[in-house]
């Protein structure tokens, strides 16, 4: 506000630089979708460790390819992803009584039955404590509810009344600080609990109807629906803040990846999508067969073949895996060493844990398929199982596609996020030169030191990117309707996939 001088004499005022520090988002947020032991249906689960998923969803189960892309990326150097957990309609969450509390588990699944709960009530007023407990298992893997329980959370000083502070309704289904595992009716807590000297076992929590194979896990028909329902307007996939790449483990059918490929678009993301489980050369040579056009099929690539692992569950002997958990681990570990820009291929990535491809290639047989836009994981001699591919779907050559590239695509989609978070000041400033400038200087330096890391072609920054913001693109229509047009362009760095070697051989000097 301008200073108003009443008295003689020096006044000081400060205004703003109009600088708006744009800051380059993430780029290698990953969003798992499939069945889990355990985990909130309702809404994504992040976690930042393989050591957290097994604490949110359970661990590694023959029963879905999740759990082992989720470690299989943490290997490979992602750091952090989030969860969306699917289970089947019939799947349901287990009850227990406790000394008059109506308690459910807080997901479905059978992993309630290794949790109970203990109520212990104060003696000088109407309070009680509720502990969380967990049975350890016996022999054969199933709780051993003889045995002392270890106490996984504790709630002190609950209340029965609603009035209070502590309701235990609200306490236990707080967003933020409420129980990890069990949940309450609002409209049926129970009712004033007595103390229950020994743990009370939740019962008849159910998986629903899964099958030991994961392959037929990702084909079910409940599988497929909620997939379709995690991405929806109020899906949990839906409501991730942010998330870069998408993997659903394990899923080949051509027919449901090619819907995800508009979704991917509207979130600015990228899907890493997995061959069939046999596939062969044959099946491959014409392309990946994902259909969505031209302008959806560059928001995805396509993996061949499964890769080659010791199974943890199988006394580490080797089985064969959906490759999406690796890449994306590659993607993750390329971005954080090398940059968006970099090609997540080459002798640098390294899968670590695989023992090699499951169908080898020779060069001729890659060049079938890199042409069609298959990328191919090969095993060489010291650099072992490596990614050797870096197009997206819409890389095949007949197509001509400007997006042919990874490192493109996602380069232009970390762009348009960063600048589509960081430009949000500009909402309902007032549209002209004076904001043009400022937006002007403010997408500039962010490129800028795009530029300066090495994102960008060019020896100089007029070379390698531009910013217009001004009466040419924003006309007085515009700014009638209150619009303000940004044009930013880049010149993308493309990945060397060809490297030609000419020798010729030399006479030598020769004396006529």
């Amino acid at each position: 506000m301008p200073v108003q001088p009443t008295y003689p004499g020096v006044y000081v005022q400060e205004i703003p630089s109009g600088v708006h520090t744009i800051t380059g988002v993430a780029t290698s947020i990953t969003a798992f979708v499939g069945w889990a032991p355990k985990g909130p249906t309702d809404k994504a689960r992040r976690v930042l460790s393989f050591a957290d998923f097994e604490r949110a969803c359970g661990t590694i189960s023959p029963k879905s390819y999740l759990g082992y892309a989720v470690k299989q990326y943490f290997d490979n150097g992602g750091s952090d992803a989030y969860i969306v957990r699917l289970t089947p309609l019939d799947a349901q969450p287990g009850t227990a009584d406790a000394g008059g509390l109506k308690l459910l588990a807080n997901s479905p699944g059978q992993w309630s039955s290794s949790y109970g709960v203990i109520v212990k009530v104060r003696a000088d007023a109407p309070r009680f404590r509720l502990a969380v407990v967990k049975f350890p298992a016996d022999a054969s893997g199933n709780p051993n509810t003889a045995a002392v329980p270890d106490e996984v959370e504790a709630f002190e000083n609950l209340s029965m009344d609603p009035a209070e502070a502590r309701f235990v309704v609200e306490v236990l289904t707080d967003e933020q600080r409420g129980s990890q595992y069990v949940s309450i009716k609002k409209d049926d807590p129970g009712s004033a609990p007595q103390s229950t000297p020994q743990a009370v076992q939740f019962q008849g929590g159910t998986d629903g109807t899964v099958p030991n194979d994961p392959d037929a896990t990702v084909s079910a028909d409940w599988f497929l629906k909620g997939l379709d329902d995690a991405r929806q307007e109020d899906g949990p996939l839906s409501r991730i803040d942010l998330f870069n790449l998408l993997c659903v483990p394990g899923l080949t059918d051509t027919n449901v990846l090619g819907p995800l490929l508009p979704f991917c678009k509207g979130r600015r993301a990228f899907l890493i999508a997995d061959c069939g489980r046999n596939a062969t050369l044959a099946q491959l040579q014409n392309g990946p067969g994902i259909s969505g056009g031209t302008d959806l099929i560059n928001y995805g690539a396509l993996y061949f073949p499964w890769i080659k692992a010791p199974d943890p569950l199988s006394e580490n002997r080797v089985s064969d895996f959906p490759p999406c958990g690796f890449v994306a681990g590659v993607y993750a570990r390329t971005d954080a060493a090398r940059g968006v820009w970099k090609a997540p291929a080459g002798t640098e990535t390294g899968v670590a844990g695989a023992v090699g491809p499951q169908v080898p290639l020779t060069d001729p047989q890659n060049g079938t398929l890199n042409v069609k836009a298959v990328n191919c994981i090969r095993n060489f001699p010291v650099y072992n199982t490596i990614v050797w591919g870096a197009r997206t779907l819409a890389g095949d050559d007949e197509v001509g596609s400007e997006w042919k590239y990874i490192p493109v695509r996602r380069m232009a989609l970390y762009l348009e996020e960063s600048l589509y978070r960081g430009l949000k000041w500009v909402v309902f400033e007032s549209n002209d030169e004076p904001l043009w400038a400022q937006i002007r200087l403010n997408v500039g330096a962010f490129l800028q030191d795009q530029f300066r890391k090495g994102a960008f072609q060019g020896t100089s920054p007029r070379a390698a990117y531009f910013v217009r913001c001004d009466k040419t693109t924003t006309t007085q229509n515009d700014i009638n309707r209150g619009i303000v047009n940004i044009i930013v362009g880049f010149a993308p760095l493309k990945p060397a996939e060809f490297v030609i070697l000419t020798i010729q051989q030399v006479a030598g000097d020769i004396q006529t």
